[in-house]
């Protein structure tokens, strides 16, 4: 289950390790046993007990730390892929999917809400989607999350289709590829006036880096 306090341990960890290496370029997120996620973990939840609304906090939180990670990152989505699973698919810069795999936020149907997917979905998917996707909790299979823009390929040849996606995005330039993501990121929040603000002073941050020298040097030659 993606929702449990083991795996926000797990992932935090990750983040901590991630954040203090920077030759890692790559970070490839994939379950085990032919399943990324299967949802929310009920026995979480004592029934005699107060809810703990930190541990949604903390989900969240860690779901940013991967959104804001100085990496490419990319899920491989296998089987049921529900709530929480979700969630995290959609901090990610690739999505690729396998052809008999779906996607479902049940949380509505089950009484509560699908985290910051809430604010997350439109942004892929568009409003009227998100709502039929998060009030309605229909299970999506592969084809129309490929229609829908949820994922960017649908492969039953998983290692191969995650290989060409690596690849797809080329040399790796951490600046760029964070400032990028950034800028898109806040794309829906800011004015134009602001937004060019934003992109003037990340413009200025990327080509002062060794990375864009070394590419004018290159086309110079």
């Amino acid at each position: 289950p993606v929702d449990d306090m083991r795996l926000v341990r797990e992932l935090t960890a990750v983040c901590d390790h991630l954040e203090d290496h920077s030759r890692t370029k790559v970070v490839v997120l994939r379950g085990t046993g032919g399943t990324f996620c299967a949802g929310i973990d009920f026995a979480e939840f004592r029934r005699d007990a107060p809810i703990d609304i930190h541990g949604f906090s903390r989900w969240e939180k860690v779901c940013v730390r991967m959104e804001r990670l100085d990496k490419v990152t990319i899920t491989v989505l296998e089987g049921a892929v529900v709530g929480g699973g979700v969630q995290l698919a959609l901090v990610t810069d690739a999505r690729i999917m396998t052809p008999g795999a779906t996607l479902q936020l049940p949380e509505v149907h089950q009484g509560f809400l699908p985290g910051m997917a809430t604010w997350r979905l439109a942004k892929f998917v568009g409003l009227g989607h998100a709502r039929r996707i998060i009030m309605r909790c229909p299970v999506i299979d592969a084809d129309e999350a490929l229609r829908l823009g949820l994922v960017d390929e649908v492969d039953a040849d998983l290692d191969g289709c995650l290989s060409r996606v690596i690849d797809s995005f080329g040399p790796t330039h951490v600046v760029a590829v964070t400032l990028a993501r950034r800028l898109l990121n806040e794309s829906f929040e800011f004015s134009y006036e602001d937004a060019v603000g934003h992109f003037l002073a990340a413009q200025h941050r990327a080509v002062s880096q060794t990375a864009f020298l070394k590419t004018l040097e290159q086309e110079q030659e």
